[in-house]
């Protein structure tokens, strides 16, 4: 809305902020060192509109809530340090070629796939998040993906063009991502059917089902849980044996009874109290409840290993069971 359309004094409705680009509940928001630096470049942009605004009421508080949403962005955002990465695996931050196309996946803010900039949650991100040069993506009704090249130094990025000579191919090539993100999507989705039909099937009431999200960055700690780096899930699964922390959560009774078994991951730039409060606010719908640390220890199997943070918390809520599958329970067999 023009500043020359609006009068002192005027009733008229403070326009509607559009909101941020889309970030899923519970993801970290990483950024790049270029994307975060971006952010605040705009958080200075929308300070000086402010100020020239004035008193306007109207696109004063206008600009207010667009720092808001703005600021609650470069607050949370989590940069991820690129150097640290493994060169051959596609990760958060990589330049990819696939297809004779190079793409860079990068934060949800910093997104623009007419830039080649994809987010990491997106469809492709994800299909690409683990693999190296030469693997190769089987996709049913669109074009498979044929990995070429991973890269942390800059590459020059596939970008759409909009000009009258060139938007021919530049719809081709739209047309061939969308056939991609379609079939990723049914892919996904079946998946998510599948799974949603077995639970039906069994009839079994709710439950917990441990998250496994191998995109997901998590921290590499030390013994003392001062962390050193960070890696992706998948990478820390394939048993190198590289500490992680995770938080445990063991739910007891009035009468002293373990009644419930929990898991997490510490997510990567929280630490494990932060994490467990979240995950319990959004899994288990628990707030305002203040687990207790009871010990600290060190777990490892043949796939990983783990500092552990094992927590108590006294509730009689009916709260989403827990697996009883050996493999599960014995995650849980030093903690006492």
């Amino acid at each position: 809305m023009s500043r020359g359309f609006i009068k002192e004094g005027d009733q008229e409705e403070i326009p509607m902020v559009p909101p941020r680009a889309y970030l899923p509940e519970g993801v970290p928001n990483y950024v790049t060192k270029e994307g975060l630096a971006a952010l605040n470049e705009e958080l200075k942009g929308l300070e000086a509109e402010r100020d020239q605004v004035g008193e306007n009421y109207i696109m004063g508080n206008f600009i207010d809530a667009k720092m808001k949403l703005l600021i609650s962005r470069i607050s949370s955002a989590v940069e991820v340090d690129i150097t640290k990465a493994n060169k051959n695996v596609v990760s958060f931050g990589a330049w990819v070629r696939y297809n004779g196309r190079t793409v860079r996946i990068v934060g949800v803010d910093e997104a623009d796939v007419n830039q080649g900039l994809i987010a990491f949650t997106s469809p492709i991100a994800k299909a690409l998040t683990g693999k190296k040069a030469g693997d190769v993506i089987e996709l049913k009704g669109a074009e498979r993906i044929v990995v070429e090249e991973v890269s942390f130094e800059p590459m020059e990025l596939t970008r759409i063009a909009h000009d009258k000579h060139t938007e021919a191919s530049a719809t081709t090539e739209r047309k061939s991502q969308k056939n991609i993100i379609n079939q990723i999507e049914q892919n996904q989705q079946a998946t998510e059917d599948e799974t949603v039909g077995l639970s039906a099937e069994a009839n079994s009431p709710r439950g917990f089902e441990p998250e496994v999200n191998p995109m997901e960055f998590l921290p590499m700690v030390n013994e003392r849980g001062n962390i050193v780096g960070r890696a992706l899930y998948l990478e820390l699964h394939k048993g190198n044996k590289v500490l992680h922390p995770a938080v445990h959560l063991h739910v007891i009774n009035n009468l002293g009874e373990t009644k419930r078994l929990y898991w997490w991951h510490v997510a990567f730039g929280d630490t494990p109290e932060k994490t467990l409060k979240r995950k319990m606010e959004e899994t288990l719908g628990l707030s305002g409840v203040k687990p207790k640390l009871k010990r600290q220890y060190i777990r490892e199997d043949k796939t990983e290993k783990e500092l552990v943070y094992v927590f108590t918390i006294v509730s009689e809520e009916n709260l989403p069971e827990t697996p009883q599958e050996k493999d599960y329970l014995g995650l849980f067999t030093k903690d006492y």
